[in-house]
């Protein structure tokens, strides 16, 4: 059995991955799927970190169209994150698995504020960390968030969870065509606009040499398959 190449991660999740394709907010049987997955990476000695997204529940667009102020939307949206990640975290527990949720909005009660410090000192005793509420700042993205708290914890690798398998010259749903790039740069993916993360997370990873790997959250194994070394989905990195 191989050994795995990464000792600690970030799983940038989206909030639609946890929908599936279903009609709920969170799809019960994608969360387990998910969980699991985290929990065999735990088992491998990989220690995990997760940022998940809050479009599920909550999109700010329309209501901005409709005169919602920006700041407002934000926080709602901020909110929207925690509540997918206690849900993460329910599930994880169910599976043995210990979580923490730290939020960098104060919710006291619900889970912990944000803490560099005890953060660490979790991913140390085994534990999962959720960090939820993005930067806890308006007009900062969850991918930001992703960005942010992977530097901080000193992640080896930054993975964008995806419905497809990597990056690509265009959006492959809709381009048939599109070319796809099994390894980009930082400086590349910015230049040629792809919509791989948003611009200030792009930036954040370039600026740290924090390899981001893009890839497609739903293939069965992938995770674990990646942590030992498989060459799936795109890497974004330093070069040309």
């Amino acid at each position: 059995m191989s050994v795995p190449i990464y000792r600690r991660i970030l799983l940038k999740l989206s909030g639609e991955a946890l929908a599936g394709g279903g009609r709920e907010s969170i799809d019960p049987d994608v969360l387990e799927g998910l969980a699991g997955d985290v929990r065999d990476l735990l088992g491998e000695g990989i220690a995990v970190a997760l940022v998940i997204g809050g479009g599920n529940i909550f999109r700010g667009a329309a209501l901005a169209a409709r005169g919602m102020d920006r700041v407002t939307g934000d926080h709602i949206g901020m909110l929207a994150t925690l509540m997918n990640a206690l849900a993460m975290q329910d599930r994880l527990e169910a599976l043995g698995v210990s979580t923490r949720v730290m939020s960098a909005l104060p919710v006291g009660g619900v889970c912990e504020d944000y803490n560099r410090a005890c953060a660490l000192r979790h991913l140390v005793k085994g534990r999962v960390v959720i960090f939820a509420a993005g930067t806890g700042n308006p007009f900062f993205t969850t991918d930001s968030a992703a960005s942010l708290r992977a530097i901080e914890i000193g992640a080896d690798l930054l993975i964008k969870a995806t419905k497809v398998d990597g990056v690509y010259s265009a959006d492959p749903l809709c381009v048939p065509d599109a070319t796809f790039y099994s390894r980009i740069s930082y400086d590349r993916a910015l230049r040629e606009g792809l919509q791989v993360m948003d611009t200030t997370a792009i930036v954040l990873c370039r600026d740290h040499g924090l390899p981001l790997r893009v890839m497609n959250i739903n293939e069965p194994g992938a995770l674990l398959r990646l942590m030992r070394g498989a060459d799936l989905g795109s890497l974004v990195a330093s070069g040309d």
